[in-house]
């Protein structure tokens, strides 16, 4: 039978990289490609405490519940939130997601009409990009360096194209791995007021931050409560299968989102978000992180050794300051999807750069994941890696 979809699934790509990690699952292949946290540091024993109390504190757990989310676990968020500066908002103002995804999916749903425009950084979050199109948004890149957003550029594009928001993952960035300088941050958001322009900031990795002696301030806090939305998640700090993530911003945007959501699935799983309100408040989750970012940041440092011993042409990254990948950039012809099916052959993975980027991307690009391997499978995997691309680079030549 032949069925009639709607056009708006003509939008609707597949993740690359969940088809890469189809691949990489059935077979012995080290995988630096999904940005998968450890599941052995997972806090098993605080997560099924955690579970317990919410069984013992009756059938009531259960049931049904608020489409916002649990508001026990919103009350925590805010006071979370409050320690990053982040203090213009309530509990009231917080809407608990199907991990942060979800509150990228509600926000394109009620703001964007086909057509819209949004600028983002190039490269960005690959996710983001499927959702705004999959609702016939337009995504324009913006010129950006190590430090952020350039501003001129930013500005000449907000004149030209009249975007409806602009899209960012300024700390610890996926998939760059950079952080924006405090300045850059200003900047945009300067300009998100002189053209009344909504910020959506995506902040996933970073409370996951090496160097505790630098303060990056989320975008959030030094806005006035009115141009910005911060969305975060649970999935890389406690564990991805509670799907547990959350938005904040102005009222109006945060009740439209939550109507829409009412529509969607009623609300996310609320034993999760019971269970996750016990493990913030009974388990010491930041001793848990910090314990965290010191073997990522081992993990980290592992990979960057073997890339500072790798002699490839053209090689270029940023070392990142926090979060969970190195971006790469190699000879411009270096074609790593190309290259990907060899890479897999001998036994690793990564993402190729390409599908990351908002128009035509650069093809000689590629993200590394640091912190789902251990150190000896980095050492090995990287060995691996830059065997294909010497290869590669003899044989152009």
């Amino acid at each position: 039978m032949k069925y009639a979809f709607s056009k708006r699934v003509r939008h609707l790509q597949s993740s690359a990289v969940r088809d890469i990690l189809k691949v990489v699952n059935q077979g012995n292949v080290i995988s630096f490609a999904g940005g998968l946290p450890d599941e052995q540091l997972f806090p098993l024993e605080g997560l099924q405490e955690a579970y317990n109390k919410t069984f013992a504190s009756g059938k009531k757990a259960l049931q049904y519940n608020e489409t916002e989310g649990f508001m026990p676990l919103r009350e925590v968020l805010v006071d979370r939130m409050k320690r990053k500066g982040i203090s213009n908002f309530s509990a009231n103002d917080v809407l608990l997601t199907t991990g942060s995804q979800q509150a990228i999916d509600l926000f394109a749903k009620v703001f964007f009409n086909p057509g819209d425009v949004i600028l983002a950084e190039n490269p960005t979050y690959l996710a983001a990009l499927q959702v705004f199109e999959s609702y016939e948004a337009h995504v324009i890149g913006v010129e950006s360096d190590e430090h952020g957003m350039i501003a001129d550029d930013l500005e000449e594009k907000m004149k030209r194209y009249r975007p409806k928001c602009v899209y960012v993952v300024p700390t610890f960035s996926n998939p760059s791995g950079k952080v924006w300088s405090m300045e850059r941050r200003k900047q945009l958001l300067e300009l998100a007021h002189k053209y009344h322009v909504v910020i959506f900031e995506d902040d996933p990795y970073g409370d996951i931050q090496f160097h505790d002696e630098e303060v990056y301030h989320p975008i959030a806090s030094l806005d006035d409560g009115t141009h910005v939305l911060y969305t975060s998640t649970f999935s890389k700090t406690a564990v991805p299968a509670v799907r547990t993530g959350w938005i904040t911003g102005p009222y109006q945007l945060i009740r439209i989102m939550a109507q829409a959501k009412q529509a969607n699935d009623l609300h996310s799983n609320s034993l999760a978000q019971q269970a996750l309100y016990h493990l913030c408040l009974d388990f010491d989750l930041d001793g848990h992180i910090e314990r965290l970012k010191k073997e990522y940041y081992a993990r980290m440092k592992v990979m960057l050794g073997e890339l500072e011993k790798a002699n490839l042409p053209g090689l270029s990254y940023v070392v990142p300051k926090g979060g969970m990948f190195f971006w790469l950039e190699l000879a411009d012809h270096v074609d790593t999807t190309e290259l990907l099916s060899v890479a897999v052959e001998k036994g690793v993975a990564y993402v190729p750069g390409g599908p990351f980027y908002a128009g035509k991307g650069k093809e000689n690009t590629l993200r590394l994941n640091f912190t789902h391997s251990t150190p000896d499978k980095i050492e090995k995997g990287m060995s691996l890696l830059t065997e294909v691309f010497e290869q590669h680079s003899v044989v152009k030549q």
